[in-house]
């Protein structure tokens, strides 16, 4: 094509009835391509919208205990744990203490630090037991798949 002072650029755009566009406005000189302007907005939000497609979404599982769950429901809901990081997702597992509850708080920190014991082989911890209000809450993020 070749480099054209604006007053030309513009000069030919208009005689092919199409737009001048400031493709790289930061380049010296700037760079501008004679097209429509619907058209390369319409590619734009096009492209943009497939980047967004292709970027992975993180999902957050979520698994509620009480302090004093016992070992079948315990069971039960590591199963479902391992199921999650399985297909992908993030695991946010809790302890929700009620009323005076809260008093077994080293019995809800055990039982998270358990499940992230058995689950070490489908998922990292991402931080340790931490307490806030009346939930005492571990993240596990699931491994890579090779």
């Amino acid at each position: 094509m070749g480099v054209y002072p604006t007053d030309k650029a513009l000069a030919m755009a208009k005689e092919q009835g199409l737009d001048l566009v400031e493709i790289s406005p930061k380049a010296i000189p700037p760079v501008c391509k004679v097209v429509d302007y619907k058209k390369f907005v319409y590619d734009n939000k096009k492209r943009e919208k497939a980047q967004k497609a292709k970027a992975s979404k993180v999902v957050v599982k979520e698994i509620r205990f009480g302090p004093n769950t016992d070992d079948h429901d315990y069971d039960f809901k590591k199963k479902h744990a391992i199921k999650f990081l399985k297909e992908g997702a993030k695991l946010k597992a809790y302890v929700f203490f009620k009323g005076r509850s809260i008093i077994y708080k080293d019995q809800g920190e055990i039982l998270l630090l358990r499940l992230a014991q058995d689950l070490i082989e489908y998922g990292k911890l991402e931080q340790m037991p931490k307490l806030m209000g009346k939930r005492m809450t571990i993240f596990i993020q699931p491994k890579k798949k090779n």
